[in-house]
């Protein structure tokens, strides 16, 4: 995250390619990771904060829905091997490297979009899961493909 303007109600982000993009938002933006609910969870970001913005586009607007805090205090992370993706139950099971492996409940979003090109016939991808510990369990928000 570059800058965030409460105001205008954007948020500019730069890529890991160096590309700026800008986020308009509302006052339902959802952020997990942050210190707070909402919006006033972005207020406490510094400069260079790492994120996961997911929007949606109009137009030529892109409108931020939801935002991930992957730095810092934000999302917990782990690193493991698919063994079972289950977007019906939104479920996705990983092994670790020490052989355990455990099944993470996933939101409603990560079930529909993370992991792109990460399909259930992708066992034996290593991932890379972003998760928060929701109710004692954890519930992975965002995972990509490692190798």
């Amino acid at each position: 995250m570059k800058q965030f303007y409460r105001g205008a109600n954007v948020v500019i982000v730069t890529t890991m390619d160096g590309v700026e993009h800008v986020y308009e938002f509302t006052k339902n933006l959802v952020v997990h990771g942050g210190k707070k609910p909402g919006v006033d969870a972005l207020e406490g970001l510094r400069d260079g904060t790492t994120v996961v913005v997911h929007y949606t586009v109009s137009g030529a607007d892109a409108a931020a829905e939801e935002i991930d805090v992957l730095s810092g205090e934000g999302l917990k992370t782990t690193e493991g091997i698919v063994t079972d993706i289950d977007r019906g139950k939104k479920e996705i099971t990983i092994r670790y490297a020490n052989g355990k492996t455990e099944t993470l409940q996933m939101t409603k979003r990560a079930a529909a979009e993370s992991g792109a090109g990460i399909e259930e016939s992708s066992e034996g991808a290593h991932i890379v899961v972003y998760y928060a510990d929701e109710s004692g369990r954890k519930v992975a928000h965002y995972f990509k493909k490692v190798s």
